[in-house]
């Protein structure tokens, strides 16, 4: 049995998935026990609705599944205080960048393991998770959570999950930085704030939803809206020249790994 779903930490991705979960129906309210002593909006509201925000620890016992969604820098002294009360039988899945399972397994006393890489639009349904395990129940606990909000990736190394935070978890920063950076550009040559804003962000999104509808490949895309000699391949030339996007998002996802690898 997965529920309840003890949530260890209902921050912002904490939030996300319980969000995710109400808008799919996959887990209702009540199948959610919350421990947090900030619990963010989507958790008060979840909590309006049945569930248990901070119980007696005996409650904790409940839980089938045990998510871990607090920051990985605190992780052991946020965990520590509520194993005790955990079941036995109990799969933890976590979800903090860089932590490794045999440290995970061995905090937990033993109890299976997944960690997920999950990225925030599992709020709307629309999210991606990386997922590894060597233990095939607990990779199964993983999809059930995470499978009603996200396309979910199976990775068989859990070396690969540094890769994976570096290229889809940390990801949505990167495009927001980039949308950021190109309603800038727009200001610079001319368009108020409010103009640049509404051309930059529609039209990102609606190239994703054409991307996501379409079997081609990105680099296709990208050719069938560049004519040549015109606007876009002047722009391209810059944004893939010399020191350009392919270096800065080689450069940007190594730096993500390589701090993955100091918190862990």
């Amino acid at each position: 049995m997965t529920a309840p779903i003890l949530i260890l930490g209902a921050g912002r991705m904490g939030g996300a998935l319980i969000q995710g979960w109400s808008l799919t129906e996959a887990f209702s309210p009540c199948d959610l026990i919350l421990v947090d002593p900030n619990p963010g909006p989507e958790a008060r509201a979840a909590v309006a609705e049945g569930a248990r925000l901070n119980p007696d620890p005996s409650v904790l016992a409940e839980a089938g599944a045990v998510l871990m969604a607090v920051k990985p820098q605190v992780w052991r002294e946020a965990v520590a205080p509520h194993i005790p009360a955990l079941s036995p039988t109990a799969v933890v899945v976590s979800i903090a960048a860089g932590v490794k399972t045999a440290d995970l397994a061995s905090v937990f006393g033993g109890r299976r393991i997944a960690r997920v890489m999950p990225t925030t639009a599992v709020a709307v349904a629309k999210g991606t998770a990386s997922v590894y395990s060597a233990d095939r129940a607990a990779r199964a606990i993983a999809h059930v959570l995470f499978g009603p909000v996200a396309a979910v990736a199976d990775l068989d190394d859990e070396a690969l999950m540094d890769a994976a935070t570096a290229v889809s978890g940390s990801a949505p920063a990167y495009l927001y930085a980039f949308i950021e950076a190109l309603e800038a550009a727009g200001v610079a040559q001319g368009l108020t704030a409010d103009q640049a804003a509404k051309l930059a962000r529609s039209t990102m999104i609606g190239a994703a939803a054409l991307m996501d509808g379409n079997p081609a490949d990105p680099a296709e895309l990208r050719r069938q809206v560049t004519s040549p000699g015109g606007t876009t391949e002047a722009a391209l030339k810059v944004l893939q020249g010399e020191g350009g996007l392919p270096i800065l998002l080689e450069r940007a996802v190594a730096a993500a790994v390589a701090r993955a690898k100091e918190l862990g």
